[in-house]
């Protein structure tokens, strides 16, 4: 029986999982020395009532909103706990927010009072401060000179215990009053230099989320977390390892190999950027041992490929999005019987004597699994770990949508989907040119299975809408289905297979949302550059494909007859990569991540009604078909 605790806001989660799972550890930070220090779900909760309580005395309402400034740690989580349980909710960001971001989101989510990580942070906030409303400024990691007028997280802790000593108790009055209907947080979406957008979860949204979750965890099991924590993603798997017992370890990327290692997690959230360079690193350790071992390592994964294929199919496991006929499927399963039982006893003897050692040296020996997502995984990486008894469970969701709409279990496990739909959870996939609904269609014995279009959402978990921001709220959310701006399909197998992207925002390989359009204008307002089009979706970074100027090459000394020679030309390439370089870099306000580290020069203008819209608009799509060469040519898919 699920342990799961069930409850319509997460302040009651929170009390739910200090009186159920008490002197369990709830979450362990990293000592400087490498050890981890837990703290007990009794300890949280008590610290997180005391600091709700303090919050209340200062002034702070219910409903209202507190900004949060932090990056994964302990204190990230008692001030989460805190704003919940004082009846408000949180506005979270990570300490690589732009004073411009820190200043717009501070404002237009009307928050008074802000909770910020350490000196750096409130180095920001002083220089922006001037036209905020701020009632109280909270710093969790104080600097030794303390400015006037700044509390500490600490001290309003123990505040909110000496009050609760003489009898307070308004801290409980305001959790009975959250509704389920009631903002818990508004997470800003992280657009580059265009304007952030409040995405409003509700308690209920969360709820559902830890309700329908299609699989548990067990009391006392371990979590690592490495994703930003104010992110949808890790923020839902943090409510979920809480509502179910699990301890939640903080680690980072520099120190994720030996973590790995030393806490034996049993599962985690992770972004596919992780699994690529952990395999990277393994083929790199495999290409550099003795000709023996890599002759084992090659003969366990043959065997291993075939074997575990083998098993997909039967188990109807096997990606399907052309519906194969009866004939097809039998003769495909006649070779897997061949080579499941020639390959089956090699497996077996490799399995122990290589890819368990294998499991064990990346500290994945009690590993149940991770959920993937933020972006897609590639085939070969997803395949790969799946198939030497790593699980990875790709999911699918967006900030918007709390965030999970679609994500494999251990039981349907899809390679090439990001499994079935989520309890509760609606897709309807629709034609992007006539929106005509190709999924579900009753009149097709398939019901439209197989069929690409736009994928719409609708479900609990589904956002409120932006903060303060109707028109964008209209333009993706209408009849309760929101508009997700992918495409994808329903697969023969009844998975969802994202298949790429309909409106503007690249996700990168990392996981960090990058907005092409402010990048676009920059390059387009160069004289050498006539049109342009980033891309880099599920790439490691982003590229550009480039219209040149021919006016504005000769301009520059470099002569040619046409689009075609221009591109040939190893002078006008030279020219263009210091100009993209000079344009897109940290200098004119672009992160590091927004860089262009690759072009391709087209050698066709585009034009309205072909590339372009009547409006002028780039065709993404349409693009992405035209020029998948190039496009794959500037992100090739490593193997």
């Amino acid at each position: 029986m699920s342990s799961r605790i069930s409850a319509p806001n997460l302040a009651l989660v929170y009390r739910a999982a200090a009186e159920r799972f008490g002197e369990l550890s709830a979450f362990a930070t990293r000592q400087p020395d490498g050890s981890f220090s837990p703290v007990s779900y009794a300890r949280l909760y008590d610290d997180g009532i005391c600091l709700a309580t303090a919050l209340i005395d200062l002034g702070l309402e219910q409903r209202e909103h507190v900004a949060l400034f932090a990056d994964n740690r302990l204190e990230w989580i008692l001030s989460d706990y805190g704003v919940l349980l004082a009846g408000a909710a949180d506005v979270p960001r990570g300490t690589d927010i732009t004073d411009a971001e820190m200043a717009y989101i501070i404002h237009h989510s009307d928050s008074r009072f802000v909770i910020v990580e350490n000196q750096a942070m409130l180095a920001k906030l002083d220089r922006v401060k001037r036209d905020l409303k701020l009632a109280r400024v909270i710093v969790i990691q104080p600097p030794a000179d303390l400015p006037r007028g700044v509390l500490t997280l600490a001290a309003l802790v123990e505040k909110g215990r000496a009050l609760r000593a003489a009898g307070d108790r308004r801290a409980e009055a305001r959790i009975d009053a959250i509704r389920p209907q009631d903002l818990f947080t508004i997470i800003y979406t992280s657009g580059t230099t265009g304007t952030p957008k409040g995405v409003q979860l509700t308690h209920a949204n969360m709820a559902s989320q830890i309700k329908n979750l299609p699989f548990s965890l067990r009391p006392g099991e371990r979590m690592l977390s490495i994703l930003p924590v104010w992110h949808s993603y890790e923020r839902v798997f943090e409510m979920v390892s809480i509502s179910m017992g699990a301890c939640t370890y903080y680690t980072s990327l520099r120190t994720i190999g030996e973590d790995l290692k030393k806490v034996s997690p049993n599962i985690m959230a992770s972004a596919p950027r992780l699994w690529e360079s952990l395999y990277l690193k393994l083929m790199a350790r495999v290409e550099q041992s003795s000709p023996i071992k890599r002759a084992l390592f090659r003969a366990a994964r043959t065997t291993c490929c075939h074997v575990k294929r083998a098993e997909r199919f039967f188990k109807g496991q096997e990606l399907d999005t052309v519906g194969r006929s009866l004939s097809e499927n039998a003769s495909r399963g006649v070779a897997h019987a061949i080579r499941w039982i020639l390959c089956l006893l090699p497996y077996r003897i490799l399995d122990r004597i290589v890819l368990a050692k294998l499991r064990a040296a990346v500290g994945c020996s009690e590993f149940r699994g991770t959920i993937s997502g933020g972006g897609a995984l590639q085939p070969h990486v997803d395949e790969f770990f799946n198939f030497i008894g790593i699980p990875v469970l790709e999911g699918y969701g967006l900030t918007e949508t709390s965030p999970v709409l679609a994500v494999r279990t251990w039981g349907n496990l899809v390679i090439g989907t990001v499994g079935p739909l989520y309890p509760e959870t609606e897709v309807r996939i629709v034609d992007l040119n006539t929106g005509e609904i190709l999924y579900p269609d009753p009149s097709r014995r398939d019901r439209g299975c197989g069929r690409r279009g736009e994928i719409h959402a609708r479900g609990p978990q589904i956002m409120q809408g932006y903060y303060k921001n109707p028109e964008g709220t209209s333009t993706v959310l209408r009849d309760g289905w929101f508009n997700t701006g992918d495409i994808g399909m329903i697969t023969f197998n009844r998975c969802l297979k994202i298949l790429g992207r309909s409106k503007d925002t690249i996700v990168l390989l990392n996981g960090e949302n990058v907005e092409p359009i402010p990048i676009e204008s920059k390059l387009t307002s160069s004289p050498l550059v006539d049109h342009c089009m980033v891309t880099g979706q599920d790439a490691k970074h982003l590229g550009a494909l480039i219209v040149p100027s021919l006016e504005g090459f000769r301009a520059q000394g470099v002569a040619a007859a046409n689009l075609a020679e221009l591109a040939a030309s190893s002078e006008a390439r030279a020219i263009m990569d210091a100009e993209v370089r000079a344009l897109i870099c940290p200098a004119t306000g672009f992160k590091a991540f927004e860089r262009i580290a690759d072009f391709r020069f087209v050698t066709k203008p585009f034009e309205n009604g072909d590339e372009l819209t009547n409006t002028f608009k780039l065709k993404r799509h349409i693009l992405n078909e035209k020029y998948d060469a190039l496009i794959q040519d500037m992100h090739p898919k490593s193997s």
